[in-house]
């Protein structure tokens, strides 16, 4: 996992001690680096450094795709939801390979 789950719940402003929805998080995230890789056409583990770490755009998105996923369980949504320029799809178009 390229995500840690502290860092997780850093970007969703989850307190550290609620460990209640930890195994949903972790599995989100698994959600999140397939997605991810499917989106680039890579695999992030090419695409990491000698310590393992991806470049950071990739992670950022991978946060953005959690919290989305995190706040809207459902594929239903009874607001008017409008894209976040400059968000997901746009830091994964830098990565994507053609």
């Amino acid at each position: 996992m390229f995500l840690q789950l502290d860092l997780i719940k850093k970007h969703l402003n989850i307190d550290e001690s609620f460990e209640e929805d930890d195994e949903y998080l972790i599995y989100l995230a698994h959600v999140a680096e397939t997605t991810v890789e499917k989106h680039i056409d890579n695999n992030l583990s090419s695409l990491a450094n000698d310590r393992g770490d991806i470049p950071s755009p990739l992670s950022h998105a991978m946060l953005l795709f959690i919290g989305d996923m995190y706040a809207n369980r459902e594929s239903i949504s009874y607001s008017t939801p409008h894209e976040v320029p400059f968000s997901y799809d746009y830091l994964l178009t830098l990565y994507k390979k053609y």
